[in-house]
């Protein structure tokens, strides 16, 4: 056998290192460039914006003004790309082990100047909320997905990027953020990558999102791996242990409660990892993205302990609460939870219609007209039994078997 001279070596090792880097780059741009085309169709295939401008016209609109009072710190000039073909990436975070209400409400003061449609925000939510009926509030079908959430995959994330439309936010702590429990309400856990992946192969800014007050949703509530795990074979990330456990079996509607916290929204500054890093985006170590991560979990923490410093010290503020309780003492109990499955599951169905511009009457023989107008909200005021129907209609309304579990969780 014919032993090759060090140069030749050297050109062999040359012409392999040459046909891989191609190999990669026709993976990397051709075949991930066919992918992101045929998956555009996730931008537009659940969306309802109509739905959802109705949704928060109405009866929403009272919770969203007199139930949570939210508000937002820097959010009056919302920030500008620095890459104009590419969207802004936002990251926020979850405080409490609550139905995330946080981002409900956070999702409609963002989005209803824009009418739903151009130039808001799309969230990327876990897949779970989408495809699990218990996570969409009392079981409305799809509401995540029709009101512009996008199933938490790393190809959706990156389909995002390659529309200049709306911007992204994301949660990278994931359901771990959301399922910490109240003694960690404000401790962010481990960031996941993609989000600063995507920041730094599209070269654009991520802005953090502190939300102040969002574990008062549901007060005191902790978590347990042992309960999370078994709730998650139902499709229920987890399963807030406090106050309210027992209320749980007694009024199945406690399920989806909240109390009244002020909800409150801090703009952070820009972050440009995409600065930190001299090398190409194919050669960037998971490891590299690890530490950008960690870097950018240590500076988010410093901005969140900073916001509620200066926005957590009254948490419901009932003065200004009880103040907005008398002054509109006339849509009275429309605006309590108790009321809140009625009116949704009354407003589904009439959308469900062909109604539009709804207006529901939301006075008390209203509210108890719309209960036996629906008879499956009966359930969610009837102790133990009242479950029953809810969870039969919950696994037969979701899809969780559909789902492919590696894909279920951004990275």
């Amino acid at each position: 056998m014919t032993r090759l001279t060090n140069e030749q070596l050297k050109r062999k090792k040359e012409e392999i290192l040459n046909q891989k880097a191609k190999d990669r780059e026709d993976i990397d741009f051709n075949q991930i460039s066919e992918s992101i085309e045929e998956n555009m169709k996730i931008l537009t295939e659940h969306l309802d914006p109509e739905f959802f401008s109705n949704l928060t016209s109405d009866f929403f609109r009272n919770i969203y003004d007199i139930w949570f009072r939210p508000k937002f710190v820097g959010f009056k000039n919302m920030p500008t790309r620095n890459n104009p073909q590419r969207p802004l990436i936002f990251a926020g975070n979850h405080s409490g082990m609550a139905f995330p209400w946080d981002a409900l409400t956070l999702s409609m003061g963002v989005n209803k100047p824009q009418g739903f449609c151009d130039g808001g925000l799309r969230f990327l939510v876990s897949p779970m909320l989408s495809y699990s009926s218990f996570m969409s509030p009392f079981q409305i079908d799809n509401l995540w997905r029709r009101g512009g959430g996008i199933d938490a995959t790393f190809e959706n994330f990156e389909t995002l990027m390659y529309q200049d439309k709306f911007d992204v936010i994301i949660y990278p702590e994931g359901v771990p953020g959301i399922g910490k429990g109240y003694n960690k309400r404000y401790q962010l856990q481990e960031f996941k990558t993609s989000f600063i992946r995507m920041s730094v192969k599209y070269r654009t800014e991520i802005y953090l999102i502190s939300t102040v007050n969002g574990e008062y949703i549901d007060p005191f509530a902790y978590s347990s791996k042992w309960v999370n795990r078994m709730m998650n074979y139902v499709g229920i990330p987890f399963m807030a242990l406090g106050p309210i456990t027992l209320l749980l079996l007694l009024q199945p509607w406690a399920f989806y409660i909240a109390f009244p916290a002020q909800l409150t929204y801090v703009m952070g500054k820009p972050i440009r990892p995409f600065d930190w890093i001299n090398k190409p985006y194919e050669d960037i170590s998971q490891e590299e993205f690890k530490e950008m991560a960690k870097k950018i979990r240590d500076l988010a923490q410093v901005e969140l302990d900073d916001a509620v410093k200066k926005h957590g010290k009254k948490p419901y503020d009932f003065v200004g609460f009880f103040k907005a309780i008398f002054k509109n003492i006339r849509k009275f109990p429309s605006i309590f939870p108790t009321s809140w499955p009625i009116l949704f599951t009354e407003f589904e169905r009439r959308y469900k219609n062909g109604e539009r511009n709804i207006k529901m009457k939301t006075g008390g023989l209203n509210i108890l007209y719309y209960l036996f107008r629906n008879p499956i909200t009966i359930a969610f005021f009837i102790p133990i039994l009242g479950w029953i129907p809810l969870i039969i209609r919950g696994f037969k309304n979701s899809a969780l078997k559909d789902v492919d579990k590696e894909k279920r969780v951004i990275k």
